[in-house]
């Protein structure tokens, strides 16, 4: 007779990001739950062993696989699960670069610039090409910056970064967009994202353009640190959307 012995255990890795990466060891840490056990247990079990507190995740959002996932998601023995604070828009120094249908949509430690994010980008149809530069300003709500810190979850940064293209060019009528965002130490004057696209109407090149670059400092895991003159802290990003956010 055969006898097949279900575990009554799974295993998660966890990882945590921004202002919440202190909160795990470094590289992350491994949580057994119970087989069948949802997002909304393991932060519970969490927040009862004081891993982490109730405050931490009221603006929290949480990734499975490197998707978005709700409270109800079920889990299971061996998945990633990544608590990710608000977004304010561990990676090698070489360019974390996408896949051949998108090849300028990508993540780098290195200078970027419009010109070479947007080369080669227009074509005989198109008739407007809109692109955003963000610089690092020198000062913010009145206090002297020096320099920011990027950092990111950087799989599913450029999987929310092509969801973006995709959705830009699907709905807003962009025939293609370029992203391409810094890590690690921006300089004053430096840029640190770039968004370049393409329609055959500046109607439609405008709104793309719009929608890209607010719903990326919504959605795609990166956070910035601020260095002052006085100090350093984590920039309070903007609340992330309902969809993604979930009810506790």
């Amino acid at each position: 007779m055969l006898f097949i012995v279900r575990s009554t255990t799974i295993h998660v890795r966890l990882l945590s990001f921004g202002p919440l990466r202190s909160s795990l060891p470094e590289g992350g840490a491994v949580c057994e739950l119970p087989a069948g056990a949802r997002v909304s247990e393991l932060l519970e079990t969490l927040t009862a062993d004081g891993t982490l507190t109730a405050r931490m995740l009221t603006s929290a959002a949480i990734a499975v696989n490197q998707e978005y996932a709700k409270r109800d998601h079920a889990l299971s023995d061996g998945d990633e699960v990544a608590i990710l604070p608000p977004v304010s828009g561990g990676l090698d120094e070489a360019e974390v670069q996408a896949e051949v249908k998108a090849p300028k949509i990508f993540l780098t430690h290195d200078v970027i610039d419009a010109k070479a994010v947007s080369e080669g980008l227009v074509a005989g149809s198109d008739g407007a090409a809109v692109i955003f530069d963000g610089v690092v300003r020198d000062n913010t709500r009145g206090r002297k910056t020096l320099y920011l810190d990027y950092e990111a979850y950087p799989e599913m940064a450029l999987k929310q970064m092509h969801l973006l293209r995709e959705e830009a060019i699907e709905h807003y009528g962009a025939r293609d967009v370029a992203i391409a965002h810094r890590l690690g130490r921006i300089e004053i004057g430096e840029s640190s994202v770039i968004i370049a696209v393409v329609s055959p109407h500046r109607a439609q090149a405008f709104a793309a353009c719009r929608f890209v670059i607010d719903t990326l400092k919504k959605t795609v895991p990166i956070w910035k640190r601020e260095q002052f003159a006085d100090g350093a802290v984590w920039a309070d990003g903007e609340p992330f959307p309902e969809e993604i956010a979930g009810a506790s």
